[in-house]
């Protein structure tokens, strides 16, 4: 197993994420504690060190399962992370009583490393008001070493991240991040890279797969791949890409079973960053797969002539990862922060907006797709 430094600790560089556990019977909520035990005592046996688990993971039952079994054991064998759920906003002055009740579930008197869980455009005011005594309520609970590290996780856009960091910035030790090939650019996980680097902050990934959809590539792609690194797989690439970027401390994959652990062990028990050439052919991979994307530049002469003053480069941005994953939360997420006249559904299909685009976007019907695919 790979190690990184932080802080005079030695993390695995594979942490098992907490988030995909095996279930029964397809029931999320149903977690096959047998399966988590094997595999935890797999990870234990190959050096990994570090879980992430979360409030509102698999129902809420995440926490219990991993606190029963990593107590099996010593505490300082491993390190644990959990986070506040700032996601929902009815939690925000629950802070005392959530966290109190994650140490009982968990089965631990501290936690090794505790975030403000996904920084976003839905909560970032939320997470800012002093109202709540969220930020004061944790760095007291650090001061009494009940959280040894504080940071926070961030789905939301640079814009957001920098707002969180110019106000607790000094305070966060680490930052959890959307990060792999394909985000690279497509959320522009490069740019929050170089945000956290100009405050010191190490970056801990999520989605390195983005979802499984990295682990099988089309024909074509594979043979690039295979041609550059004969005994890589896709799965081993995606991490490769990650071991490459010197910020990158902790990489969580959320492994449903024993095969995906034991193989994800395997390529991190060695170091094998990629050379020029082999990121470039992997990047250009990425392109490929996001050439369905619509082309949008954010050049917002649209917006001038949108009767309905749409911002209509953020919710194209929004559609093309919506249509991109296939659903998922992300959009939904940040379209709670938008007034509802202002959603997708607010386009009248005027077009004014097609007859000034450089691009040729037939924006109506890009709108009028992602209100059908949000609705339902």
């Amino acid at each position: 197993m790979i190690y990184k430094a932080f802080k005079g600790l030695q993390l695995s560089a594979l942490g098992m994420g907490a988030m995909r556990l095996p279930v029964t019977d397809g029931n999320d909520a149903d977690i096959d504690f047998a399966a988590v035990e094997k595999m935890t005592d797999y990870a234990m046996a190959q050096g990994v060190n570090y879980y992430d688990t979360a409030w509102g993971y698999h129902s809420g039952n995440s926490e219990t399962v991993m606190g029963k079994v990593l107590s099996r054991y010593p505490r300082e064998s491993f390190y644990l992370a959990t986070k506040f759920p700032g996601y929902d906003l009815s939690n925000m002055s629950k802070v005392k009583e959530i966290f109190e009740k994650q140490l009982e579930k968990c089965q631990v008197e501290y936690f090794d490393f505790y975030l403000f869980h996904n920084v976003c455009e839905m909560n970032i005011d939320a997470y800012l008001d002093e109202k709540y005594g969220i930020f004061t309520y944790l760095t007291e609970q650090k001061k009494n070493g009940r959280i040894k590290h504080l940071g926070f996780s961030a789905h939301g856009s640079c814009e957001v991240m920098e707002r969180f960091l110019k106000a607790y910035g000094p305070d966060m030790e680490f930052c959890q991040i959307q990060l792999n090939y394909v985000d690279w650019t497509f959320q522009e996980a490069e740019k929050k890279v170089e945000l956290l680097r100009s405050y010191n902050i190490p970056v801990w990934v999520m989605e390195p797969l983005r979802g499984g959809r990295l682990a099988e590539l089309s024909a074509a792609d594979t043979e690039t791949l295979k041609k550059l690194r004969p005994d890589e797989t896709a799965v081993s690439f995606a991490f490769r890409f990650l071991q490459s970027l010197p910020d990158v401390a902790v990489v969580l994959s959320g492994m449903s079973d024993f095969a995906q652990l034991k193989q994800n062990i395997t390529i991190f028990s060695e170091d094998k960053p990629l050379e020029k050439e082999e990121m470039n052919a992997l990047l250009s991979v990425a392109d490929g797969m996001l050439n369905g994307c619509l082309p949008c530049t954010a050049c917002h002469y649209c917006v001038s002539h949108c009767p309905k003053g749409l911002d209509i480069p953020m919710l194209l941005n929004l559609y093309n990862e919506h249509a991109f994953t296939g659903g998922g939360f992300i959009a939904p997420m940040a379209l709670m922060a938008v007034p509802q006249e202002k959603h997708p559904s607010g386009c009248i299909g005027c077009h004014s907006c097609e007859a000034v685009c450089p691009q040729q976007i037939k924006i109506a019907d890009a709108m009028a797709d992602f209100n059908t695919r949000i609705q339902g």
